[in-house]
């Protein structure tokens, strides 16, 4: 007698995998919004040729870090229609600064209204082959402050200001290199106090002890928090070593270098170049101080035996051509950017640690598979890009949308589905805030960049994090948007 009769055991098992093979073709991941993950009953014998996954990937949902709790508290708030008042940080009231251009009237050519808002049209991304840098300032102004200083042969400073995508160096490295073989150049430009991983970094050899780090993210004092999120209290016989490397052309010496600190109840700073060791007494002072070296070095040194002084880093730059901060916080969204103290800015820009580029590269710790909504990110951003204008009115504000991001369906690895969601909300807030925009994930290649990248080993096997060498690739594409610009 035949066992596959209606009903047996054998006959439904049947019946279930057919309809588990068919589902498995559908794009149920798409559908949801990313709520239920895609699978494929058959991936062991139906494998994607064109974008066939790595045997050795690691799941990017995997080993992703959680978004930004500061972003998630922002969304619970405008879900509760409870939106706080944030104004913006000052320490000291009677800093005068200059005035901020203006930010809120575009010119009357191509734009649009939306919600009762004045805002650029979109602008095309490409010239070309050239992925193009979107203008969407008042007055079409460009790369104006950055070129203006290039053209007068004054020294000009570029902030990389980003989360882990440009963490030990990377890509700013490149981009340094290239701006600083045309336009010249020398030095790593900011380096904080203590790093955990200071082998990472390529392109300066950090050592030292003794410092406790503070973030923007974790209990602190926004009195003392600066571009950078990150500040430096040191404890006893504190010490930070820098010396330059052969790793890129114009690393290896410098010839300018500065230490800013603030010391409100005086300290003794003891530093050295290439010489002797030098010992200085500062007073108390709740103002910004700084130490600074003149003279072609490979190396500075600085150490102090107080335990209440405020390391607000290091700066190793050559005295003309561009220098490139590159100022990384794992985790971050960008959002606490509009804490950064708008005096203390001021002040180290009197230091000579002034701005005339910010680029803003942040989203890859506020989006998941999950959610395609990001208006509240967009609308926090909107104030973070007015807040930093207002902190560094000199400087042109470029933000960055995110690079192409994968994630597993199935067996094979894909751009994230909700990345065109994220990029969109980055554009309008680029447009709303009236700065300049760059199209990240279109230059890499667009949508499954990330497969082609991760094949030719230019971004890690979390499908998210770019190489050393995608750094270099990344940055040739950013520097020739730049120089498209500034023609």
């Amino acid at each position: 007698m035949s066992s596959n009769k209606p009903g047996s055991p054998a006959l439904i098992i049947i019946i279930a995998v057919i309809i588990l093979a068919g589902v498995s073709l559908l794009p149920v991941h798409e559908w949801s919004g990313g709520v239920v993950k895609e699978f494929n009953l058959l991936s062991d014998v139906m494998q994607d040729l064109s974008v066939e996954a790595d045997s050795t990937a690691t799941d990017p949902d995997e080993v992703f870090e959680d978004i930004d709790p500061e972003l998630l508290k922002a969304q619970a708030e405008a879900e509760s229609g409870n939106i706080p008042v944030r104004p913006a940080a000052d320490r000291h009231d009677s800093v005068s600064h200059p005035s901020s251009p203006a930010a809120t009237s575009p010119s009357l050519a191509n734009i649009i209204v939306e919600n009762d808002t004045v805002v650029p049209a979109p602008k095309a991304s490409k010239v070309g082959d050239l992925v193009v840098i979107e203008d969407y300032t008042a007055g079409a102004m460009g790369l104006a402050n950055l070129r203006r200083t290039l053209q007068a042969g004054a020294f000009a400073r570029i902030a990389l200001v980003g989360d882990s995508y440009i963490e030990g160096d990377i890509f700013a490295q490149d981009l340094r290199e290239k701006l600083q073989s045309v336009y010249g150049g020398q030095g790593v430009g900011y380096v904080n106090m203590h790093s955990e991983f200071p082998g990472f970094r390529r392109s300066v050899k950090q050592g030292g002890s003794g410092w406790k780090a503070f973030s923007a993210m974790k209990k602190c004092d926004f009195n003392y928090m600066g571009l950078s999120e990150q500040y430096f209290l040191s404890t006893p016989q504190a010490v930070s070593t820098y010396q330059g490397t052969k790793a890129f052309a114009q690393t290896q010496d410098w010839s300018s270098s500065k230490f800013l600190f603030i010391a409100p109840n005086g300290a003794t700073v003891t530093y050295r170049t290439s010489g002797e060791w030098i010992t200085e007494e500062f007073p108390a002072d709740t103002s910004v101080q700084m130490i600074q070296v003149d003279g072609t070095t490979t190396r500075f040194d600085v150490k102090t035996s107080s335990s209440s002084l405020i390391g607000l880093g290091v700066w190793l730059d050559g005295t003309s051509g561009v220098g490139v901060d590159c100022m990384s916080s794992r985790g971050f969204s960008g959002i606490t950017l509009s804490k950064v103290n708008r005096g203390l800015c001021y002040e180290m820009s009197r230091c000579g640690v002034d701005y005339n580029l910010i680029i803003l590269e942040f989203g890859i710790n506020a989006m998941s598979a999950k959610q395609r909504n990001y208006s509240v990110y967009c609308q926090r951003m909107v104030e973070v890009i007015n807040h930093v204008r207002s902190c560094y009115p000199r400087a042109d504000i470029l933000l960055m949308g995110i690079g192409d991001r994968g994630e597993k369906r199935g067996s094979v690895i894909k751009s994230m589905s909700t990345a065109t969601a994220m990029i969109d909300a980055q554009r309008e807030a680029a447009r709303k805030a009236h700065c300049l925009f760059w199209d990240t994930r279109e230059a890499m290649g667009g949508t499954d960049a990330v497969v082609e990248w991760s094949r030719g080993g230019y971004i890690n096997k979390d499908y998210i994090h770019l190489t050393h060498k995608g750094g270099a690739r990344l940055a040739d594409l950013l520097f020739n948007a730049i120089r498209h610009d500034l023609k």
